[in-house]
């Protein structure tokens, strides 16, 4: 064999290699993003999709945030206007969450309905608001 069709069959197998690591390393750690409404509307279609992992970007509803210092767990309830999903999340939350505020969570829908989150991101409103003119 020569030298170049040496190199071009150790190239082929090195890029082919990394790119199939790449597809399934995206295919393990990618997630949905959803709202409440198409997370119910999938369920619904599939109520297999309850098992896989997704973010959920939605709005805490007024007065529904309940927090158990002792263990450390926050539950609230999120919507998109259209659907509702009560969330379980254990940690400590972010200094912006409170009522009203627009939130991204990733988890998993439970059997029962609750949303469990293991991750809890709450938006800044100052930050993305525009400064009012005199």
């Amino acid at each position: 064999m020569h030298a170049r069709t040496k190199f071009l069959g150790a190239a082929i197998l090195v890029v082919g290699t990394v790119g199939y690591l790449m597809a399934t390393g995206i295919k393990d750690t990618g997630m949905y993003f959803l709202t409440p409404s198409e997370l119910a509307a999938r369920v619904a279609a599939d109520p297999s999709f309850r098992n896989v992992g997704v973010k959920m970007g939605a709005r805490v509803v007024h007065g529904s945030i309940q927090r158990d210092v002792a263990s450390q767990t926050i539950t609230f309830h999120v919507t998109d206007g259209q659907h509702t999903f009560p969330v379980v999340y254990r940690g400590l939350a972010p200094d912006t969450f409170t009522d009203d505020v627009d939130v991204v969570v990733e988890g998993r829908l439970l059997t029962d309905g609750t949303f469990r989150a293991t991750t809890l991101l709450a938006k800044c409103g100052s930050r993305y608001e525009s400064v009012p003119r005199a």
